[in-house]
């Protein structure tokens, strides 16, 4: 606990002795970390921590800040008390406000702003009183929470947060339309707890929380407009709506100019007179004010290129109205974004009654035609135009720009003449809407879909569900038994129930056949009479047509399969529409499309938007192939990007890629429109890439060298650059050839991710993509222009391209990546050339510096961005420190381009940062103790030399704690007055800070700053005389670190995992697990060693398993990819199936069958020359033996992790390990990208091999790619984090929900961060008591989740868990046990039943069962749930306590006192070793056994005298009491770690006053022993917490 408390008193250093670094932080870390860093957790009011986040993520904010803040906070409270009683809202501004004219006029008064689609303008032209942009992100409608007036209608929430899939933001987008000097009114709840309102305003470009709604400053003659965020069912606007805003005029003062914007003493001024106070508080204002500009649905064309706006179906979920689909019945609401007072408009379309819909200014015509190629009634239309008053409507015209469209205006829809590409875009729509239920897209993973199983579970939507079933009845209707294969210690693991069967799925058949006919293209003279293509129908009645598409529309002609006869058939029934068509020649078509329709609008929307990027399902099952001409041409035609939908064909991607980096990000809006372009380009380049790896794998594209052998060749495909990853010019010779070049281009991309993360202006580097198929491993690089003309010598103008022999620099690089330096901790050196003159450089050698034809400064080649490992590479005549060699290290790898990972550079320079901070303080405490002549500081511990020893040392006594921190006030201070280079500082102080820099290796004598040089141990690479000091230090800085990730990474890893903080499940999570941590994957042997040595090694059981298995799995995957190296392409799916059988079946023998079997020729064709990349002999794989592949597994992980298994074959492995062998079949296919068929295998049948060829369904790519972030909507994440960590929810929730906003307008609606937000969103909801709300927020985490993760993803599992306990909540019983069950099932088989989350799972189970009294099943889950709490929370610990609490509360049901008196006994026992006797956790205990001992006594007495007496005995009447649901509850709560503490009005007043007397304290210090005190009461969930707030969420809630 020292360690923590030193660390926070020395965080206050650091933004002295560092200029913090704007948002575009460079930290890639797993995005939404389990726990925000400590720093976070710290203040209240700390949203800059993140914001300004230094090199060190915590940066505290100076006290007058704090201060200023205080104040802020305090004038805020005395506004919000000025609300209105009638409901009308006042608005909370942080300046002087009075309130203005009336509220009604105020909407009426609107003025035309200009284009919404327009990237932001220069900001700074406007007239000075108006700040145009105004739309204040704070009114955001995820924080809004409305007044019980006539607005307060729920909104049914259905798709809240639906962003546009391909574009802008949904309705959760910040307001649309850059109206000028607009006033945001927030409706404010009169539950805000008005302090909280502005503490979290720190250094801009933070945006300000969601609750300080704030006018622009508006001129007084400009009328002022309001934007208002409203539900509004589906037909009209409430009229109530338009009147109660209140408008407010601030006075125009003339804001001082935009400050840097990370300048962290921007506001350390205190200042004390009002007015000044006043400026102040303007200036925060003004830099925050620009907020987002793009209306909510509207395509950023210019943003992301012009392909989003155009996606059919797909995008129909883009404008804020296709909330609800409004084809359902009339109850259904949609949240509307209102502003600029939205309207409603008729919509008159043929053939149905007119129709109204609710639209907003900002709009544009296109997306009203999105709407209705969704609405059910209209699907079947896409070639029309809207039409007011007879003028045709520009699709992509504003709404507020088309002139008399107005409230209530008609928009006719008039059906236009086709063309091709109208007749192409109608067909492929209909069939869209033929499919949309079908899953075969998601199982063969196209066009991102994927699957999703949630409603299998839930019968359908959650909250519908919910409000109908009757509460009373529900008990009796559950039938509560699991499966058999659910119930604890089975020991089958079925894999069919992995994908239930959906009933939608058998989709009504409403066509047999819908294809284009062999007579297409029309002949000429058809052309002239207006043909445009021809389609064969075969109904499901078995008549066959033929359709001709025309310009008119579509009609019968009399054409069969073998003659043609353009003439219209009698009757024709011409119909602009197909559906029209088909639904006059078949009855079933009619009702079974129809029915079609009705049960697609009413899927959750999350079910069918397509993911960001494309996930794969390792099962599918058998599937009948159907025609589908759509599917057919696109194979064939080979559809690159678009084209149907884009002018001028393929795609520009580099200058895709980089105009949206060039994009202004100057304010927040800029910054959401730059990143939410930035994504969607970065995942369309991943998809078309991926797609061109697969083409030239397969052989599908022409090499750009083909006279050249096959594993040289290069290949350009849809402006792509595609190379193999072989080594082909002996490029990698002195770093391992072919080894080495297959590791390159991940070591690449990873550089890429980190300068991308970095984002200096200027600096370009290339989209790269790294995709693994069949084997090989194909690197995917957009092109930069020029580079194809001109040799590579002349273009590379920095760096080397021979590994360092001839090198070269250029003073505009130098520039550029100098700005990189600091974040990437790269240090400037200078290295020799050829001729042996100094060069300097700021990056490895081989990153290579190229300006291309557009005048663009290139960077690539950057896969040594980060320092060598030197674990991995042992180097002559150098010694390692003691830990390495105690390891056996140094180890000779593979290949020489072993790095250190970025978290592992981090978190060393963050560990030595600690280190100069304990030596400084410690030698000035030395100095003032000298002076004084006084013992006490000594006391204090060691001197510098022993500073490393120091971290373990514990600080208990009050004296010490103070003596360290004046000291490290005084290294503070001094830092500081060094870094200024000050005259005054005394000599030996300053020499206290040399000391400190010198013994943790820092690059400068004044500042710690601590860089490494990526040359150092690089083969080839020479050293001028001069830097010979600085390159020894250097290499001791790289030993020193590959020592610290062995002593202190390893164990902390290990340490971890027995804390049960870090609970992998699966490779995937214990790999992310270790790379938080900075730990490469090469190193799982020793982290498997390290826990076989761990003294509680029974509690590591798990991670041992995962890690064996993962070491099996990767092994064989080693393996793998050289053997399908020699397949050729027919035989693909018996040799999968071959090596998966000697992988994991039992049989001794399998044979492989040649795909010569089916296909013998008849000639015998003279050898060809082979089109194979791999050997010549294409038969070499079916002579493998599971004896081979075994022992080839068994030496693999020797000489790659040095680790030796004990097993020769599949059976002992899972019988030494204790491995399930449908475990390690997930694990292989997924880290290959096999597919199988989803039946049931059987593993241990001797007599015949377990899978054949039929068994393999499909072979996907495994992509890796560059993931753009969304930084301010992360920091808005993080600050929130940190809020509910301190227990101040309120606030907590409010930033979590302008996060959600914010990661929705760059993501859109499908991400993995925007799982991890709402289901943080929806356990805050649960502890504030809204369950409804839980329920619908963790309805969506879980689709999402299932969506974007994998059904059976480690996440999806603890996601159902969730779920089932907010369903229980909302007493919707039979539903939550389903959840549990899929959650165990699934549990089940990622792991098996061993694992510590499944105690957890089974005290859910067991708790549920008690509740509906199934008291038998109830006892199986606890009691096994007991069992694994014991083995992995060691027996004497408080959960196992709480476990034989449980399981008493069963007993005591079922009336088996003892039974229920030797558990609670146990309980009772722990709870007074661990707790003391006058703990109140005791005390229950104690009470209960009094209980249960009554309980027992008159149940003795009642048998006594039944015996006595016979029948006639007079028996007194026993409770057996059956558990409340609330009891239940209260149980679910505490074991799922949610502990909600009543608390009277006085103890919430004490509570605030001890909030207030805290942030007085020195904030730095308590925040430490608050997080530590806070970390015990998490662990054991019984501790009393003494936090702010009425229910506190255990940090569970964010893991």
């Amino acid at each position: 606990m020292g360690n923590s408390l030193f660390a926070n008193c020395c965080r206050q250093v650091t933004d002295l002795l560092f200029q913090p670094r704007s948002s575009g932080s460079p930290d890639e870390r797993s995005p939404l970390l389990p726990k925000p860093p400590t720093s976070c957790a710290v203040f209240p009011e700390m949203p800059e921590a993140a914001q300004c986040a230094g090199l060190y993520p915590d940066i505290i904010p100076s006290e007058a800040v704090t201060r200023s803040l205080q104040k802020g906070t305090e004038y805020i409270q005395d506004l919000s008390e000025t609300k209105d009683k009638e409901g009308t809202v006042t608005v909370c501004d942080k300046s002087e406000l009075r309130p203005g004219v009336g509220t009604v006029g105020l909407l009426r008064q609107t003025e035309a702003s200009h284009a919404g689609t327009v990237l932001p303008a220069d900001l700074g032209d406007r007239p000075a009183g108006l700040v145009d942009h105004a739309q204040s992100l704070e009114a955001c409608q995820s924080c809004v929470k409305l007044e019980d007036s006539g607005l307060a209608h729920r909104s049914c929430r259905l798709e809240e947060h639906v962003a546009a899939a391909g574009v802008g933001a949904g309705p959760g987008a910040p307001f649309a339309g850059q109206g000028e000097g607009q006033v945001a009114v927030l409706l404010h709840t009169a539950s805000v707890a008005p302090d909280s309102v502005l503490k979290h305003r720190g250094p801009a470009p933070c945006p300000a929380t969601p609750s300080s709604a704030l006018p622009s400053s508006v001129g007084e003659a400009q009328p002022a407009q309001s934007a208002v965020v409203l539900p509004v069912s589906s037909g009209e606007v409430s009229p109530k709506a338009r009147d109660t805003s209140a408008g407010f005029v601030t006075e125009p003062t003339a804001c001082p100019s935009i400050r840097s914007s990370c300048d962290p003493d921007s506001q350390a001024r205190i200042l004390p007179s009002k007015q000044q106070q006043q400026q102040q508080k303007k200036k925060r204002k003004k830099k925050k004010l620009p907020l987002p500009e793009h209306p909510s649905g509207v395509a950023l064309m210019n943003g992301s290129g012009p392909h989003d706006s155009l996606k059919g179906e797909k995008d129909a979920k883009q404008n804020g109205h296709e909330e609800a689909d409004p084809g359902e019945d009339g109850n259904d609401q949609e949240v509307i974004v209102i502003q600029d007072t939205g309207f409603t408009v008729k919509i008159c379309a043929p053939g149905i009654e007119p129709f109204s819909l609710q639209v907003s200014p900002q709009e544009m015509v296109q997306e009203i035609h999105q709407v209705l190629m969704d609405r059910e009634d209209t699907c079947h239309r896409t070639c029309f135009s809207l039409q007011l008053d007879g003028n045709v409507l520009d699709n992509f015209a504003e709404l507020k720009t088309i002139e008399g469209l107005q409230e209530g205006s008609l928009l006719k829809v008039v059906e236009e003449p086709y063309t091709v590409r109208e007749a192409r875009i109608h067909v492929r729509h209909i069939r869209d809407l033929l499919k949309s239920l079908d899953p075969s897209d998601a199982f063969n993973g196209v066009d991102c879909n994927s699957l999703s199983f949630l409603s299998v579970f839930t019968e359908g939507d959650l909250g519908d569900s919910g409000k109908r079933k009757k509460k009373g009845t529900e008990m009796e209707q559950i039938d509560c038994t699991p499966p058999e294969h659910i119930l604890p210690g089975s020991k089958e693991r079925p894999l069919c129930a992995l994908q239930p069967q959906n009933r939608d799925w058998k989709p009504l058949q409403c066509l047999k056949v819908l294809t284009m006919s062999g007579w297409n293209p029309p002949p000429g003279n058809r052309k002239m009479h207006g043909d445009l293509m021809y389609l064969y129908v075969i109904t499901v009645e078995d008549r066959h047509v033929s359709i001709t598409a025309s310009t008119r529309g579509f009609y019968l002609n009399q054409s069969t399969a073998y003659n043609f006869n353009p003439k219209p058939a009698n009757p024709s029934f011409l119909s602009h529409s197909l559906v029209e068509l088909l639904n006059q020649i078949s009855p079933t078509f009619k009702k079974n499309f129809s029915a079609l329709q009705k049960k697609r609008v009413q899927r959750h929307p999350f079910e069918r938007i397509a993911t960001p990027f494309q996930v794969y399902s390792w099962t599918a099952p058998q599937a009948e192939h159907a025609m589908d001409c759509v599917r057919a041409e696109d194979a064939y035609t080979s559809r690159l990007g678009y084209e149907e939908h884009i002018p001028g064909q393929t795609r520009d991607w580099n200058e895709e890629l980089q105009t949206t980096r060039e994009l202004p990000r100057k304010n927040l809006p800029e910054r959401l429109l730059r990143e939410r372009a930035i994504f969607k380009v970065h995942s369309d380049f991943t998809a078309a890439a991926t797609r061109g790896a697969m083409a030239v794998i397969d052989g599908n594209v022409m090499a750009i060298n083909p006279s050249e052998e096959t594993k040289m060749q290069m290949f350009i495909w849809n402006n792509i650059f595609f190379s193999l990853g072989f080594d082909v010019r002996d490029h990698y010779k002195d770093f391992g050839g072919d080894v080495a070049a297959y590791v390159a281009p991940t070591n690449d991309l990873n550089g890429v991710r980190t300068y991308n993360a970095v984002d200096v202006e200027g600096l370009y580097t290339l989209g790269t993509v790294v995709v693994d198929y069949r084997g090989y491993r194909v690197t995917a690089q957009s092109i930069i222009p020029g580079i194809l003309e001109r040799e590579q010598e002349q273009s590379v103008i920095y760096g080397s391209i021979d590994f360092g022999k001839t090198v070269v620099s250029h003073p505009k690089y130098l520039e550029l990546l100098e700005k990189t330096s600091r974040p990437l901790k790269i240090q400037k050196h200078k290295v020799l050339n050829d001729k042996n003159e100094e060069v300097e450089l700021c990056s490895s050698v081989e990153c290579k510096g190229i300006i291309g034809n557009d005048g663009r400064h290139y960077i690539l080649d950057l896969l040594r961005t980060f320092p060598p490992d030197l674990n991995f590479l042992p180097v002559e005549g150098e010694e390692m420190p003691e830990e390495c060699k105690k390891m056996g290290f140094p180890k000779q790898h593979r290949h020489k381009l072993c790095c250190l990972r970025q978290e592992l550079v981090d978190a060393f320079v963050e560990h030595r940062y600690l280190l100069f901070m304990k030596l400084a303080a410690l030698q000035l405490m030395q100095q003032k103790a000298n002076k004084q002549e006084s013992s006490v500081a000594l006391e204090n511990g060691a001197s510098a030399e022993n500073g490393a020893a120091d971290s373990e040392r514990p600080e208990s006594d009050d004296g010490k704690i103070d003596n360290s921190v004046t000291g490290l006030d005084q290294v503070k201070e001094l830092a500081e007055t060094i870094a200024s280079d000050d005259g005054t500082v005394d000599p030996k102080s300053r020499e206290v800070i040399r000391n400190a820099c010198k013994a943790v290796g820092s690059i400068s004598d004044t500042s710690f700053d601590i860089r490494f040089n990526p040359d150092i141990f690089s083969p080839g690479v020479r050293f001028p005389e001069s830097s010979k000091e600085e390159v020894q230090d250097q290499k001791q800085l790289l030993k020193d670190a590959a020592a610290f990730l062995l002593s202190c990474q390893i164990p902390g890893l290990v340490k971890d995992c027995l804390d049960h903080t870090v609970l992998p499940m699966d490779g995937a999570t214990l790999a992310e697990a270790m790379h938080q941590r900075g730990i490469n994957m090469r190193y799982l042997g020793k982290v498997i060693n390290f826990i076989t040595k761990t003294p509680g090694r029974a509690q590591l059981d798990h991670i041992f398993k995962i890690g064996i298995s993962e070491l099996i799995t990767r092994s064989a995957k080693h393996i793998f990819k050289t053997y399908l190296q020699g397949v050729e392409l027919s035989g693909l799916s018996a040799a999968i199936s071959h090596f998966l059988n000697c992988f994991l079946s039992s049989f001794p023998n399998p044979i492989a069958h040649l795909p010569a079997d089916e296909l013998v020729s008849k000639k015998k064709n003279k050898k060809r020359k082979n089109r194979n990349l791999g050997n010549a002999d294409n038969t070499a794989w079916a002579s493998m033996t599971p004896q081979e592949l075994w022992k080839n597994i068994c030496s693999e992980a020797k000489n790659y992790f040095d680790f030796s298994l004990e097993c020769e074959n599949a059976d002992q492995a899972a019988e030494v390990y204790n491995l399930q062998k449908i475990t390690l079949l997930r694990e292989i296919s997924l880290k290959t990208g096999v597919q199988i068929l989803l039946k049931e295998y059987n593993f241990d049948n001797r007599h015949k091999p377990t899978f054949t060829e039929e068994d393999i369904l499909n072979i996907f790519p495994v992509v890796k790619h560059v993931n753009p972030k969304a930084s301010d909507a992360f920091h808005f994440f993080q600050s929130g984090q940190a809020k509910v960590q301190q227990g101040f929810l309120k606030e907590g929730c409010e930033l979590i929900n302008e996060a959600l906003n914010l990661f929705n307008n760059v993501y859109g609606a499908m991400h993995v961060e925007i799982c991890a937000c709402l289901r943080l969103l929806a356990r805050l909801n649960y502890i504030m008591g809204d369950y409804s709300e839980a329920l619908s927020n963790q309805q969506k985490a879980v689709l999402m989740s299932e969506r974007v993760l994998g059904i059976e993803h480690p996440n999806t599992i603890q996601e159902y868990m969730h779920l089932a306990l907010y369903c229980f909540a909302n007493s919707q019983l039979s539903t939550a046990l389903n959840l549990l069950y899929r959650a165990r099932y699934l549990m089940l088989l990622v792991f098996g039943e061993d694992h510590p989350e499944m105690a957890l799972l089974d005290n859910n189970i067991g708790l549920v069962l008690h509740g509906v009294m199934e008291y038998d099943l109830s006892l199986r889950f606890l009691e096994n749930a007991l069992a694994i709490s014991s083995k992995y929370h060691g027996s004497k610990s408080l959960k196992v306590a709480l476990s034989h609490h449980l399981v008493a509360r069963v007993y005591e049901s079922k009336a088996e006192f003892r039974s229920a008196l030797q558990h609670e006994k146990e309980g009772y026992t722990i709870y007074k070793n661990q707790l003391g006797e006058h703990h109140e956790k005791t005390k229950e205990s104690s009470e209960y056994l009094k209980y249960l001992t009554q309980q027992a006594v008159a149940l003795q007495r009642t048998m006594n005298e039944i015996y006595k007496n016979g029948s006639n005995a007079n028996i007194m009447p026993l409770k057996f009491t059956a558990p409340s649901m609330a009891s239940v509850l209260e149980q679910l709560n505490i074991i799922n770690g949610i502990l909600f503490i009543p608390l009277s009005q006085k103890d919430l007043e004490n509570l605030k006053a001890e909030v207030q007397r805290r942030q007085q304290l020195q904030e730095s210090m308590k925040s430490g022993e608050q997080l530590e005190a806070e970390d015990k009461a998490v662990e054991e969930k019984e501790a009393e917490p003494s936090m702010p707030s009425t229910a506190i969420p255990l940090t569970q809630s964010s893991a």
